[in-house]
């Protein structure tokens, strides 16, 4: 079945220059969603320009904290005990993704928890770009009842053996991903390719002891909570272009930073503006250094025209913010 519908879109004789030379499908399973947690396990097909397997290659990894939500991937303590820590796989990991684009299901994800796992490391991953497979089947308006890796898998006739297995994921990944690289190349879609930004600044929290397991209902309770403290300035507005930043100032981020997210936000903290976790028409400025993505903050600040800066120009605007009125 699966061949079958492979197939069936054929790949054209006049393969698009414009597309990449190759791709490193990835999967990562991982304690957590949380900036702290930690991979846990790691896959990589590597695909030629054509979307054909090349090789793939996978490794668990130690996380050297509790594996966190045991019922879903299947991680124990016990299971990850002699794995490498991911220092160790940097390097190999690394030589795998060099040079190729990062392709995966919600791509932003699995990249963000990569960078920060090789900024631990002190290393940066060789990742220039990623392709997200939620934002190709949506560029090929594939009739989709939802973007699920099992609903795009099974649109394409490929069975998953064993969902959140990184090795399984990123297998089944790939065989629903080549047709779709051929669709596109077939229909002159332009592939959804976005930067990617190593981080070049990191801070760990304590994180907690091996071993803990979380119970099968009981969540990941132990992860310390952060409340940031109220601004202490009312909301002067928006940012007016060429002008300074105002303490009081309603500042949200959206998609990758080359500092860690969290070290930004404290930056802007402490220099009097109000770090949202949202976007409305009451923002005074979204940081972004993808301002056409489809992240909803973007989407919101073109619907709004709300003022968008890149991070760099949000560095330099830092270091001279007007104090608040009176």
């Amino acid at each position: 079945m699966l061949e079958d519908r492979t197939t069936a879109v054929s790949s054209p004789t006049q393969w698009p220059t414009a597309y990449p030379p190759g791709y490193a499908v990835v999967d990562v399973e991982t304690t957590g969603l949380a900036r702290d947690d930690r991979i846990i396990s790691a896959a990589v097909y590597r695909l030629d320009a054509r979307g054909e397997v090349e090789d793939h290659w996978y490794t668990t990894v130690n996380p050297e904290r509790d594996p966190g939500p045991v019922w879903i991937h299947g991680l124990t303590s016990e299971a990850l005990e002699g794995s490498p820590l991911f220092g160790d796989i940097a390097g190999e990991f690394a030589r795998r993704l060099e040079g190729r684009v990062l392709v995966a299901h919600n791509a932003v994800f699995d990249w963000q928890m990569i960078a920060r796992e090789y900024a631990r490391a002190n290393r940066e991953a060789p990742v220039r770009q990623r392709l997200c497979t939620i934002a190709l089947s949506k560029a090929l308006a594939l009739p989709l009842s939802n973007h699920k890796l099992e609903t795009l898998a099974a649109h394409f006739g490929v069975v998953q053996r064993q969902a959140h297995h990184a090795l399984d994921d990123a297998r089944v990944l790939a065989e629903a991903f080549r047709p779709s690289l051929r669709a596109a190349a077939a229909g002159g879609v332009r592939l959804p390719l976005h930067e990617c930004r190593p981080l070049t600044e990191w801070h760990d929290r304590p994180a907690p002891l091996i071993g803990r397991q979380a119970g099968a209902h009981g969540g990941s309770g132990w992860r310390p909570a952060r409340k940031r403290p109220a601004c202490p300035h009312p909301n002067p507005g928006r940012y007016a272009e060429g002008g300074r930043l105002k303490q009081g100032m309603r500042v949200a981020f959206s998609g990758d930073t080359s500092i860690d997210r969290e070290l930004l936000e404290d930056r802007a903290t402490e220099a009097g503006l109000h770090v949202s976790t949202s976007l409305s028409r009451l923002t005074s400025l979204l940081v972004t250094n993808d301002p056409d993505s489809g992240t909803s903050k973007a989407v919101k600040a073109r619907q709004y025209g709300t003022p968008v800066l890149d991070e760099a120009a949000f560095g330099q605007l830092l270091r001279d913010v007007e104090p608040a009125d009176g």
